[in-house]
C-alpha cells in the first residue's frame, strides 16, 4: 500500500466567492468564504477548517506523506500546517506544499490536471511511486481513502452511488457519470448526462456511479498523460478525468471504480457552509488526533 496523498487546493474558488442566495451566514463566515481557499474555511468546532477533518481521515486511513497543492497566494496554508515547503510535521503527518503557478496570459489556474502535473514536477519522487489524489473542499471518509490505498489496480477512483449523495437533485444531475464494465473497470465518463442515457450507465448493481475526484494513480504510467493532457474545449482547463480516460484508452483494464455508497460533504458555494457545519456537528463532535 502506498502512503502518499496529494490534495488539490490551488483552485480559484470562484463559485464560493459569489454572493450567497441566502443570508444566514455570519460576517466572519462571509469574509472567510470570500478570502480563503475553500478547505480553510472554518466550518468545524472552534472554527476548525474543513481540511483538518480531511487530514484526520487521511491519517486514520494510514497515509503518511501529504502534498497540498496551493496557489501562488496560498501562504495561509503554511500558517495552518507548517511554514516549510517540505516535511512539516502535523499530528504525525508529513506535510509538503506544491505551488500551482498560473501560466502567463491566464488569470486563473489551468485546472486539476495542470495542478497535479506541476506537483509531480516539483516532487518527482511521485513519478516512481503510487499516490492518491483528492479535493481539499470535500470530506472523504477514512474508509474511502483506505480503499484507494488498498486496491491493487494501477489506477482507481471511488465510484459513488449517485442516490446516496445528499445534494439537491438538480445539482446531482449535473455530475459526470462513469460507465463501468461487469468487473468495475472504467470504460467512459460522461459529463452533463441527460436523463435518457442513465439506464445505459448503470453498473452491475444497477447503480449510477459518479466521481467526486478521489483517485489513485500509478505515477510512472500517468506522467505522460498528465504532461500531454489536452485542454477541455468548454472549460478551457486541463482536467483529471480527461487524463484518466486517456490512460484507459492506452491501457484498458487498469482503472477500477471502487463502489461506495455514502455522502461526501462539499464546500463549493456559500450555500454549502451551513450544511457542512451541521454534518460535522453530527458526525465529528470531537476531533481526536490520538490515533
Amino acid at each position: 500500500m502506498h502512503n502518499n496523498l496529494v490534495i488539490l487546493a490551488g483552485g480559484a474558488s470562484s463559485r464560493m466567492k459569489k454572493e450567497a442566495i441566502s443570508n444566514n451566514l455570519s460576517a466572519e463566515e462571509i469574509a472567510q468564504a470570500n478570502e480563503r481557499s475553500k478547505g480553510l474555511i472554518g466550518v468545524g468546532a472552534s472554527g476548525r477548517p474543513l481540511l483538518d477533518y480531511l487530514l484526520l481521515n487521511a491519517k486514520k486511513a494510514g497515509y503518511k506523506n501529504i502534498y497540498i497543492i496551493i496557489g501562488e497566494q496560498g501562504e495561509l496554508f503554511k500558517e495552518f500546517y507548517g511554514s516549510q515547503n517540505t516535511d512539516n510535521d502535523f499530528h504525525g503527518l508529513t506535510i509538503s506544499f506544491a505551488v500551482q503557478y498560473i501560466p502567463e496570459g491566464r488569470v486563473k489556474p489551468f485546472g486539476t490536471a495542470d495542478a497535479l502535473f506541476q506537483a509531480v514536477e516539483q516532487f518527482p519522487e511521485l513519478n516512481t511511486q503510487q499516490y492518491s489524489v483528492c479535493n481539499s473542499d470535500n470530506l472523504y471518509s477514512a474508509a474511502a481513502l483506505l480503499a484507494l490505498r488498498e486496491t491493487n489496480s494501477p489506477n482507481a477512483f471511488i465510484a459513488y452511488d449517485r442516490e446516496a449523495l445528499e445534494f439537491p437533485s438538480e445539482r446531482i444531475s449535473r455530475f459526470a457519470i462513469a460507465k463501468l464494465d461487469q468487473n468495475n473497470q472504467l470504460l467512459d465518463i460522461l459529463e452533463k448526462p441527460s436523463a435518457d442515457v442513465l439506464a445505459d450507465y448503470k453498473d452491475v448493481e444497477g447503480k449510477i456511479r459518479v466521481s467526486m475526484n478521489a483517485f489513485k494513480f500509478n505515477g510512472s504510467t500517468l506522467y505522460t498523460h498528465l504532461k500531454n493532457c489536452p485542454v477541455h474545449p468548454e472549460r478551457d482547463e486541463k482536467e483529471l478525468p480527461t487524463v484518466l480516460l486517456n490512460a484507459v484508452k492506452e491501457n484498458p483494464n487498469t482503472t477500477i471504480g471502487i463502489p461506495f455508497s455514502e455522502h461526501v460533504p462539499d464546500l463549493t458555494a456559500k450555500e454549502d457552509i451551513a450544511d457542512v457545519k451541521e454534518y460535522l456537528k453530527q458526525y465529528y463532535p470531537v476531533l481526536d488526533w490520538s490515533i
